[in-house]
């Protein structure tokens, strides 16, 4: 391959990865506004999800 093949290659997989990465951002970000929603409907709800994962925590230790 020619250097300039290389270079061209290079950079279209650089342009290409930026693009992936871009809408792997997005879709985080989307699920992350879905869980917010769930974990505001348990608040809602009267579920404390702070002392429910200390007791998950303590039940993880004592295994």
């Amino acid at each position: 391959m020619a250097n300039e093949e290389i270079v061209g290659f290079h950079k279209g997989a650089l342009t290409t990865l930026a693009k992936e990465r871009e809408e792997l951002i997005k879709m985080v970000m989307a699920v992350e506004q879905i869980m917010k929603a769930h974990v505001k409907a348990l608040k809602d709800l009267g579920i404390d999800l702070e002392a429910e994962a200390k007791a998950a925590q303590k039940v993880t230790k004592k295994k």
